[in-house]
């Protein structure tokens, strides 16, 4: 595979797991608790770090390792997860931007200096129900 693609990669998976024999583990119930296990993992690394540390983490050839790994492995678990589940990761993901577009509108555009701006003091979570 040259291009990386999400349909592209969720049939690797598919692949990968056939090839073991693991289907029968991948249910919707187990997919989620791994990828709540290795999203802690990815946590982990974060966990007593200060602020700045936190920002710098990727300065650090070894730990810049293991982010990319939970990273790989939380992105692994979610789009076998979509796959069974049958979602679209990135429709979800788009209708998910568009309801809170509504949900909490904007005072102005953003401006081009507005990743030096300060964020607000805790930002919603896009994970509530709605």
């Amino acid at each position: 595979m040259t291009e990386l693609d999400v349909q592209g990669l969720q049939r690797r998976l598919v692949e990968f797991a056939a090839a073991r024999e693991w289907e029968p583990y991948h249910t919707p119930k187990n997919l989620a608790a791994a990828l709540s296990v290795e999203a802690s993992e990815l946590l982990e690394i974060f966990q007593w770090l200060t602020p700045v540390q936190s920002a710098q983490v990727m300065d650090d050839p070894g730990t810049a390792h293991r982010v990319r790994d939970e990273v790989a492995d939380v992105l692994a678990y979610l789009l076998q997860f979509c796959d069974v589940l049958g979602v679209d990761a990135l429709t979800a993901l788009s209708e998910k931007i568009d309801r809170n577009e509504l949900r909490f509108p904007s005072a102005s555009p953003p401006s081009p200096s507005a990743s030096s701006a300060q964020p607000p003091a805790q930002p919603p979570s896009s994970s509530t129900s709605d």
